[in-house]
């Protein structure tokens, strides 16, 4: 059994979450990360379980002004934050999902993930219940809640959230691939 997990990652933490939800699926099955600019129509229809997830940008899923602002914020004097390579050119996972057929999924079990600010989820939103949305209009089956993963006020992960994304792929997620 196979699981895909694609991702949109501005300064990391959401590929490292990918990563460890990976590790985490790897127990019940193989498990590629692959980032939404380099996954192709192949890798997608070729799995048994599709994890997607994004960071968090104005209550939901990234847009082109809102990379583009988390880019600058990068470049600002005192700025510890480093983007990922390639975003300048990153494809985001809504045009992702723009330029997926409608009808893609046929069922094929799937969630969603992100990274959002450590506040209220009224302040925040969440950019996995768009992922969600839109898994489940291209044929997807949910197999659990949207989750979020929690950044401090500099988009540092918070302490724990590697092993919980890790912990979540277990339990939530690895059932779906089966036994190895």
């Amino acid at each position: 059994m196979r699981a895909l997990i694609v991702y949109e990652s501005m300064y990391g933490n959401t590929r490292a979450i990918a990563e460890a939800i990976a590790e985490g699926l790897r127990e019940h099955g193989d498990a590629d990360v692959v980032d939404v600019g380099s996954v192709s129509a192949e890798q997608v229809a070729h799995t048994d379980l599709l994890v997607v997830g994004g960071p968090t940008h104005v209550h939901g899923m990234s847009s082109t002004t809102s990379r583009r602002s988390a880019a600058d914020r990068a470049h600002e004097e005192g700025s510890e934050l480093v983007l990922e390579p390639g975003v300048p050119g990153l494809v985001g996972l809504r045009s992702w999902f723009d330029a997926m057929p409608q009808v893609r999924g046929h069922g094929t079990p799937a969630a969603a993930f992100d990274t959002r600010a450590n506040a209220a989820l009224l302040l925040t939103g969440r950019a996995s219940r768009g992922i969600a949305t839109r898994l489940t209009r291209h044929g997807y089956q949910l197999v659990t809640p949207p989750e979020s993963f929690l950044v401090d006020k500099n988009s540092h992960l918070l302490p724990g959230e590697l092993e919980r994304a890790t912990a979540w792929a277990r339990t939530a997620l690895g059932p779906s691939l089966g036994a190895r």
